[in-house]
């Protein structure tokens, strides 16, 4: 059984699985495709994937066009601020985010679908991120990144002085994010 709880991004959901824990450990499904399907959440993903950073990175903002993905993500060791950006051009938030932590401790996961960016940070001294997504592919030619610091959307991520790599360093302003 899970909780699904709505953000102020339409569509964007923290979802809160039930946990099994005691002396020994704990155990949960993280994931159950009736029951996502019966909360309106995707069941078919094309890819896994894994990532592990060290404390201070920050990976993001992404995402694909024209190739949209969805993402299921959670963190499986450590903690991450985890970041969904609403891009979508007639959305009444265009622009605005939603962060929330995700970590082992808490087994939460967040569902943003196509339409938003998406990026995270590691607050613990390594974090293994994993990312169910749907939609397309990893398709290089169509990610794009938008500035992780960019001002006009104003995330409050909860480093001073980030590591990311050069790609994102590099990233559009909010501003340059058009579709066709």
């Amino acid at each position: 059984m899970i909780e699904l709880i709505d953000t102020p991004l339409d569509g964007v959901k923290l979802i809160k699985p039930r946990v099994f824990g005691d002396d020994r450990g704990f155990f949960f499904e993280s994931f159950n495709s009736r029951e996502y399907a019966e909360a309106g959440l995707p069941t078919a993903f094309l890819q896994d994937n894994h990532s592990r950073s060290s404390r201070g990175v920050l990976r993001g903002l992404h995402f694909q066009y024209p190739s949209w993905q969805g993402k299921l993500v959670r963190a499986v060791s450590g903690e991450v601020f985890d970041v969904a950006v609403d891009i979508r051009p007639d959305s009444p938030t265009r622009g605005e985010w939603y962060g929330t932590i995700l970590s082992v401790k808490n087994h939460h996961q967040l569902w943003i679908p196509p339409g938003f960016a998406h990026g995270f940070c590691v607050l613990s001294d390594e974090a293994d991120f994993l990312y169910k997504v749907s939609g397309h592919y990893y398709t290089p030619a169509d990610e794009i990144c938008i500035r992780w610091d960019d001002p006009d959307i104003g995330v409050q991520w909860p480093l001073e002085a980030p590591l990311v790599s050069e790609k994102d360093g590099e990233g559009i302003a909010f501003g340059e994010v058009h579709f066709s």
